[in-house]
């Protein structure tokens, strides 16, 4: 079938996006799924900094490539392998498949799954599948995904059946910001009864981890970002209190589980130092491949702290998705508040240069029913 999807043509073109538009909405060939595949329209897909950082570079793939990897959809094909979904379910994507059989898959979340990993650092689906293609030659898919298309093609394990009740734009969240940064919170910092915790970095990522901590009732929420914009926010979140990185060091400030979610390595500096004594700190965000941070080792040993690296929040999809969709349900989580804008398909480039800016926190891309 013939589908609509934006394919990055080229890593690296220079801002503003607007201009250079790095990425080229075009018609692409869609196979249809294979034995244990899926074929789903999308209805919605959130803008990430994941994405941008492939458009920037930080994130080497290969191209072209149809980017995408929080989205929701509408199953209309399964695979003669696939007997637990129906034709017309709605399922949120997640950016990372797990088969639930290697050594990986054993650790509950811990570690990301091998044969996953292997297909979308290649750029095909989980069996060396390409499904996407452009006038013969194959174009790659953005980590099993590629949601900024109309339609895509799956490995079944990269999709979690989700109720109707849920609106396509907050199912497609769930699979990535929440994931990630309620993961963050929930799976790899595991707060207690008491316990402060302190976000640093307040994009879409972060901004889920602070609506989870919230949601949990523990105990005391802090936001840290240097865009005030972002901390006013925080506030009408339900933070307690909220600080620019210099106020925290001024104020001497620290928590016993500090999640870093700005995928930067000043960020990750910021987190550990903020890390009170016996505490954790949790880094969850991803910055360049050669980026470095420098901290105390000191600190760690005298003071008996902890860091947490945590891939995708820690988590198992087909168990936490619908945890949070529940906590949604209940109206303890309002995923809503984290969609700063609904743009269409065309929008893109414009909605990356708001990205890079700071000026959004997750812009969703709503298509056509």
């Amino acid at each position: 079938m013939n589908i609509q999807g934006a394919v990055l043509e080229e890593i690296g073109l220079p801002r503003p996006y607007s201009e250079s538009k790095p990425l080229k909405v075009v018609e692409l060939e869609l196979d249809d799924p294979g034995p244990d595949e899926v074929l789903i329209r999308i209805r919605a897909a959130g803008l990430c900094h994941s994405d941008l950082s492939v458009v920037d570079g930080n994130r080497v793939r290969p191209t072209p490539m149809l980017l995408g990897h929080e989205a929701s959809g509408i199953v209309e094909k399964v695979g003669s392998n696939v007997t637990d979904l129906e034709i017309g379910e709605q399922v949120t994507t997640v950016f990372l498949p797990r088969c639930g059989k290697c050594d990986n898959c054993k650790t509950d979340g811990k570690l990301p799954c091998t044969p996953g990993s292997v297909a979308n650092n290649a750029g095909y689906l989980v069996g060396e599948h390409f499904r996407l293609h452009r006038d013969g030659k194959d174009i790659f898919h953005h980590v099993g995904v590629s949601g900024f298309a109309t339609h895509a093609v799956l490995n079944r394990q990269s999709v979690v059946p989700i109720g109707h009740d849920v609106p396509p734009e907050i199912a497609a969240v769930l699979g990535c910001a929440v994931l990630t940064g309620g993961g963050a919170v929930i799976n790899a910092g595991k707060p207690q009864d008491g316990d402060t915790v302190m976000i640093v970095g307040l994009g879409g990522v972060g901004m889920a981890a602070l609506l989870t901590a919230v949601s949990l009732e523990k105990g005391k929420v802090i936001g840290v970002d240097a865009n005030p914009e972002k901390l006013t926010r925080a506030l009408e979140l339900g933070a307690s209190e909220v600080y620019t990185p210099a106020e925290l060091a001024e104020n001497g400030v620290k928590a016993p589980i500090v999640i870093e979610a700005a995928g930067h390595p000043r960020a990750f500096e910021t987190a550990v130092a903020a890390t009170g004594v016996g505490g954790t700190t949790v880094t969850v965000g991803l910055p360049s491949p050669d980026a470095r941070s420098s901290i105390a080792p000191l600190g760690l040993t005298g003071e008996a702290r902890t860091i947490v690296g945590s891939y995708l929040g820690s988590a198992v999809p087909a168990r936490d998705i619908p945890v949070y969709a529940q906590l949604w349900r209940d109206g303890k989580l309002p995923v809503e508040e984290l969609i700063s804008g609904r743009i269409r398909l065309s929008e893109i480039n414009d909605s990356l240069d708001k990205l890079a800016d700071g000026q959004a926190v997750r812009q969703v891309i709503i298509f056509d029913e």
